[in-house]
C-alpha cells in the first residue's frame, strides 16, 4: 500500500500539508523475525506497513500473549512511547519480510506545532487507535472462544493464511489445543 493511501485513510490532508508530512517519511525494510520494537525500550519511530505482517505481544512468566496483528496499511506504534516518551510494554515482531515507511516521532511532534492540518491528522490517528483498542477489548472480554474465532474468520480470514495458529490462539485468548477443537467443530 502506498503512503498516500495510508495517510488518507487516517484523514484527508490538503496537498501542501501531505507533502510536508511525506518529506519526513522514509522507506525501510526488515526480514521476518526482526523485532521492530522491544519491551522496556522507548521507540522514537512510527512505522506504516507498505507490505508484510507484524504482531504485537507481551511476555508473561511462561508465555507470549499476542494482542494485535498489523498488515498492509496499518500503523505500527508504541503508544506509550508516542504519547509519553516512555518505555513501551510490547514487542513488535515481523511475521513476514516487511517493507515499511518510517517517521521519527520527534519530527511528527514538530509538524503538529507547525501545521494545523497535520495536527488534526494526528488527532484523528489517535482517535482511530483508541477505537481499535476498545474494539479489541470488547472482542476479547465479551465473547466466547467460539464467537471470537467466528468473528475473526468473518472480519479477517486472510490472517488464518498468514499467521501461525499458535499466535492466533494467543490473540483469541485460548490455547492452541482449544483452537484446534473449535476448528474441528466448525468443519
Amino acid at each position: 500500500m502506498d503512503i498516500d493511501a495510508i495517510l488518507d485513510n487516517v484523514y484527508m490532508l490538503p496537498q501542501p500539508s501531505k507533502e510536508l508530512l511525506k518529506a519526513h517519511i522514509s522507506e525501510t525494510a526488515y526480514d521476518r523475525g526482526h523485532l521492530l520494537f522491544k519491551v522496556n525500550k522507548v521507540s522514537s519511530n512510527i512505522y506504516f506497513i507498505r507490505k508484510g505482517m507484524v504482531r504485537a505481544y507481551a511476555e508473561t512468566a511462561d508465555s507470549e500473549v499476542t494482542f494485535w496483528f498489523g498488515k498492509e496499511g496499518d500503523t505500527v506504534i508504541s503508544m506509550n512511547s508516542y504519547v509519553y516518551d516512555k518505555k513501551g510494554y510490547e514487542n513488535i515482531q515481523l511475521l513476514e519480510p516487511c517493507e515499511l515507511y518510517e517517521m521519527q516521532t520527534g519530527n511528527l511532534r514538530t509538524l503538529f506545532e507547525e501545521d494545523i492540518h497535520i495536527a488534526n491528522w494526528g488527532r484523528k490517528f489517535a482517535e482511530q487507535e483508541l477505537i481499535k483498542v476498545e474494539e479489541r477489548l470488547i472482542f476479547r472480554q465479551c465473547r466466547t472462544a467460539m464467537e471470537r474465532y467466528k468473528e475473526l474468520i468473518a472480519t479477517d480470514p486472510e490472517l488464518l493464511q498468514r499467521v501461525q495458529l499458535g499466535h492466533i490462539a494467543s490473540y483469541l485468548g485460548m490455547t492452541q489445543v482449544s483452537l484446534s477443537r473449535i476448528r474441528a467443530e466448525l468443519k
